[in-house]
């Protein structure tokens, strides 16, 4: 079964058991005079909604490309997402809202036992689902479904301390519906606020996970020509659908004809390995068979490396006819790059002064194994 049928399959079970569960505890909230219950029967309904809406979002970000958005409309499903995150936060607003009102003018709610094995069963379900829908997100990589099964989860506690607010007042006479109500409000907020911020996230651009950069380094560092893989930078264009462009280290006696020999088995090795399009494949040469160019070398990376903001060194090379060296360094977001670049600069000219120096900085996007 593909991806978008498995969300799509998870959300149907999910709006089923939703709408089941909200018709239930809106006729027991109705019944007992329960604000408490009834608040949790409208979370049931936001998740409702909020699972048509993945629905919706995982169908339109699976049309195919097309002249207009050549790269596809994976991205759909982050704004759906969005508008999920939407839903929830308004639902834990407008019961906050109704739960200090209930507060300022009490009600006393009257249970059954039929109404508490309801809510106790509701509880048993919530759990169930809210693992599976989870289980199935992760498994399929759907922030929306995982948002979907922690959000479950989290009801299920709301629902048990619904059930426990009951079985206090039962037994005491002590209503404490409206400030259960308060707390539901004050979860479902919080759930809101952090779908909506990790959505965002999304949207803006993270650094991609490292287990996936870490691997595509490693299978180009172990093609024999390559030395290593660096300024690995990847575009996301919606869940599992990654675009990417990286350096490899080759030596400098390769020839254009072998590059490009190279760079297309690379792109097919990572390809098959990883579903990630390699989009470009820029190259370094380094020297070899030239021992006072690799001493050099070593030299300049000690002296860069010794910056607690110098990340890595790579792309070396040193001309020596032509007195020009050049080389790449990653620097850590604790440092202005212009300002790392003019130490650095200061540094290797007065320890070779002889050379016409190039430095480029680069950002910490990836893991810098």
């Amino acid at each position: 079964m593909n991806r978008d049928k498995i969300i799509i399959k998870t959300s149907i079970m999910g709006i089923l058991t939703n709408v089941l569960l909200a018709a239930f505890k809106a006729a027991v909230g109705i019944v007992s005079n329960s604000i408490a219950v009834i608040l949790d029967a409208v979370n049931n309904l936001s998740d409702v909604l909020s699972s048509i809406i993945t629905i919706v979002g995982t169908k339109l970000a699976g049309k195919l490309p097309d002249k207009k958005h050549p790269l596809g409309y994976g991205r759909i499903e982050y704004l759906s997402a969005m508008i999920v995150s939407g839903i929830v936060l308004y639902a834990g607003i407008t019961s906050l809202v109704e739960s200090i009102k209930k507060i300022i003018s009490p009600e006393i709610p009257d249970y059954s036992i039929t109404s508490l094995v309801i809510i106790a069963v509701a509880v048993v379900v919530k759990v169930i689902l809210g693992k599976y829908v989870k289980a199935q997100g992760k498994k399929v990589n759907s922030g929306s479904l995982v948002a979907s099964g922690s959000d479950a989860l989290s009801d299920a506690i709301l629902s048990a301390s619904v059930l426990v607010s009951a079985i206090i007042f039962i037994f005491s006479g002590l209503s404490l519906e409206a400030y259960v109500g308060v707390v539901i409000s004050g979860f479902i907020i919080k759930s809101g606020i952090e779908m909506m911020m990790e959505t965002l996230n999304e949207i803006l651009g993270t650094r991609a996970d490292t287990e996936i950069t870490s691997k595509i380094k490693h299978l180009l560092a172990q093609m024999p020509e390559v030395r290593g893989a660096y300024d690995l930078v990847m575009y996301n264009y919606g869940p599992d659908k990654y675009y990417a462009s990286v350096h490899i280290e080759v030596p400098d006696t390769m020839s254009a004809k072998e590059i490009d020999r190279l760079t297309r088995q690379a792109e097919a090795k990572i390809y098959e390995q990883t579903g990630v399009i390699l989009a470009g494949v820029g190259v370094y040469a380094y020297n070899t068979k030239n021992d006072e160019a690799m001493k050099i070398e070593k030299d300049v990376k000690k002296r860069v490396l010794q910056h607690k903001w110098a990340v890595q060194v790579h792309g070396f090379y040193l001309d020596i006819e032509a007195k020009k060296m050049r080389f790449d360094v990653v620097m850590s977001f604790g440092i202005i790059p212009e300002d790392g670049v003019k130490t650095l600069y200061e540094e290797i000219r007065q320890a070779y002064p002889q050379y016409d120096l190039t430095v480029a900085p680069d950002v910490d996007v990836s893991t810098t194994d």
